[in-house]
């Protein structure tokens, strides 16, 4: 039988050996620091909100996810899965289930009618046909997988909301899936666009004449009649504009489809039948938009982007 004396000296000297032998129950905090250091980087240029449906790519270490006061109680098991993890080489790290594309559930992912060779999609879908508030949403594909670009931005479109029968004159928004015009236009010098651009100047319009043979197409020269628009003149919200080719190239109807459908800066409310952004939103899209990705825009209410 020990005596307290003989215990307490006992004791110890075994506090003294586990010591000598770096044995430990709490984390080591630089290790921990290692573990995050080689975590993949942030692609910061998705600030939607990370949820179900939106997939920024983060290829996190197992440690990064935890919090400061876990890193420094953990438990016996999750210290021992953290010198587990050290103790392997590189190519050994797991990797977290988001760095491996999946079936992603989100817009983009849902629509039906994209052509295979397109890269990049903009939605921009709204509460009910009836209203000029919308959102716009950005989707770029990634090894076959769409991924959420930007988080989403708030929109204005037409007056009088929506419409899958828009004709000239009528400030509604056409519905559909349409591509972008080869050019982008401006008040403003080009803010580093990957598109062919063109500054506007005096005499430059937008032929909105039914009757013209230049119908819905960029002139420059003399007014082409009708309701054609003085480029140079409208600003802010043709400080920046992409075209959308919507009656691009012109259908012939009675009364005429509609012309002049672009994505240009935002002005004091609704539109006459574009879609709209704050400047700084629009030109993040144009500077993000390439034409070698053949990027399409959904325009409808949500509701209806099932048709598409």
């Amino acid at each position: 039988m020990r005596t307290p004396f003989r215990r307490a000296v006992c004791g110890a000297i075994a506090v003294a050996l586990l010591g000598g032998l770096g044995l430990t129950s709490c984390a080591d905090p630089g290790r921990n620091g290692t573990v995050d250091t080689g975590s993949a980087p942030v692609d910061t240029s998705v600030t939607a909100t990370p949820g179900p449906t939106d997939s920024s790519g983060l290829s996190a270490s197992p440690s990064a996810s935890l919090s400061p006061s876990a890193s420094r109680s953990p438990s016996p098991s999750a210290s021992r899965s953290a010198k587990l993890s050290l103790s392997r080489s590189p190519s050994h790290v797991p990797t977290s289930r988001a760095a491996t594309p999946a079936a992603a559930s989100n817009i983009a992912s849902r629509l039906r009618t994209i052509p295979a060779s397109t890269g990049q999609i903009i939605v921009v879908h709204s509460s009910g046909y009836g209203t000029s508030f919308a959102s716009l949403e950005t989707f770029e594909k990634v090894n076959g997988v769409w991924r959420a670009k930007f988080g989403v931005m708030s929109a204005r479109i037409g007056t009088k909301g929506f419409s899958d029968s828009h004709v000239e004159g009528v400030p509604t928004t056409p519905t559909g899936v349409y591509s972008i015009g080869s050019t982008m236009y401006g008040a403003l010098a080009s803010p580093g666009v990957r598109y062919s651009y063109h500054r506007l100047v005096v005499n430059d319009w937008w032929d909105e004449n039914p009757s013209s043979p230049t119908y819905n197409s960029f002139v420059h020269g003399t007014d082409p009649g009708g309701n054609s628009e003085a480029l140079w003149q409208i600003v802010p919200q043709y400080n920046y504009f992409a075209v959308i080719n919507y009656n691009i190239p012109v259908r012939a109807a009675t009364p005429a489809r509609g012309s002049g459908i672009f994505l240009h800066v935002n002005g004091s409310g609704g539109t006459a039948g574009c879609v709209s952004l704050t400047q700084s939103n629009l030109l993040q899209v144009l500077k993000w938009l390439n034409p070698a990705a053949s990027p399409r825009i959904v325009m409808a209410p949500s509701e209806n982007l099932g048709r598409y």
